[in-house]
């Protein structure tokens, strides 16, 4: 019988509507009032929103005209990403002077690892304040944070006190925090997952952990086994600051070049596929998506996102695509659209079963 001791303090600090919170910083006149981040009053989309939009409903990936009907008071200003860029760089400065075990998902968005940290501080509650306040001290910006024994746990109480709050959850607490959740607070189930749980009678994290691993592999394939592992507080991916290179990926080339998102979208669906039939073919998963974009000036862009689990299906392929496609505004018409899946599970072998696995929790300073 095997123990596992987790013993990790990891911290998941995410910048409160970053986007909009900055422009709201550079300009005073736009404080206080509804503001989103790109596209216009009659077309694009919505890449960021702050908190006084978010209220009327407006968020991020929808599009703009639905954003002004139901906030007619809404005010659309253009992305500055080199600006975002480097506010981003000066936040992850303040990361390193903790620990060098930093995982930037995004511009706004990292783990940390500060297990042993550079300050000798055993607390990780104490820590994420500290980070918290020395951000804004800097930049004039507020973060949230959230603090538990793994990423997964972590990245979902970052988002329970937004904005400019934190919350830990301790060793002890990790059982009862997951069992009362909504499962569509766990992240990685998106609405099209949720609604399918609900049709299951899964409304909660308890109600999950009713369900056999059989069970959920049978309704939810390669992620099924992953949702039993989770709800149970079993997440021992570690924060990594390198990427593995290896990738296996999908593009299209068009026949004429499209200038919107919504006819990109229906392609991204196609590739999702054809990239799904890859890695099952191989038996592979990855964690971090890339979508390629090439301008008809052959400008190539890419958008990335890291996930803490492996993934392979195409739901889940598609959603985080997409939300990379509306992440900013396209500059140009497009020529070829393309996804890719690194940081892939080769190399280690999984052991899914986790009957025979006792975890001891240490006690000691959150």
């Amino acid at each position: 019988m095997n123990i596992v001791t987790s013993h990790r303090k990891i911290i998941h600090i995410d910048m409160d509507a970053f986007f909009a919170s900055v422009e709201q910083l550079d300009n005073p006149e736009l404080r206080g009032i509804p503001v989103a981040v790109g596209g216009s009053e009659k077309r694009g989309v919505v890449a960021a929103a702050s908190y006084e939009a978010r209220k009327y409903g407006v968020k991020s990936a929808m599009s703009s005209y639905i954003a002004k009907k139901k906030c007619p008071e809404l005010i659309f200003v253009k992305p500055r990403f080199d600006r975002y860029k480097e506010i981003s760089e000066s936040i992850q400065k303040i990361f390193y002077d903790y620990t060098d075990l930093v995982e930037p998902l995004s511009l706004d968005e990292a783990y940390l690892d500060v297990t042993y940290n550079k300050k000798g501080n055993p607390s990780a509650s104490e820590i994420a304040k500290e980070i918290r306040n020395r951000i804004y001290l800097n930049t004039g910006l507020t973060a949230s944070a959230g603090i538990s024994i793994n990423k997964f746990i972590a990245k979902i109480a970052s988002d329970y006190n937004k904005p400019n709050g934190q919350k830990t959850v301790k060793p002890k607490e990790v059982e009862s925090f997951l069992e009362a959740l909504d499962i569509r607070k766990f992240y990685g189930i998106g609405k099209v997952t949720t609604e399918k749980m609900y049709l299951l009678g899964i409304f909660t994290g308890k109600d999950l952990k009713t369900k056999s691993r059989e069970f959920l592999e049978y309704h939810f394939g390669n992620s099924g086994s992953h949702y039993y592992q989770i709800v149970r507080g079993f997440h021992n991916s570690p924060v990594k600051p390198e990427r593995i290179p290896k990738s296996v990926g999908a593009e299209h080339t068009f026949l004429e070049n499209l200038s919107s998102e919504v006819f990109l979208k229906e392609r991204l669906d196609n590739i999702s596929q054809e990239l799904e039939t890859r890695l099952k073919k191989n038996k592979l998963a990855g964690k971090t998506i890339t979508l390629k974009i090439k301008y008809s000036d052959f400008t190539l862009q890419t958008r990335s996102k890291t996930l803490p689990y492996f993934i392979s299906d195409k739901s889940l392929i598609l959603e985080i695509a997409t939300e990379l496609l509306y992440q900013e505004k396209l500059f140009n018409s497009v020529r070829l659209v393309g996804i890719s899946l690194s940081n892939l599970n080769i190399g280690s072998k999984k052991n899914t079963s986790i009957n025979k696995t006792i975890s001891v929790q240490l006690s000691f300073d959150f």
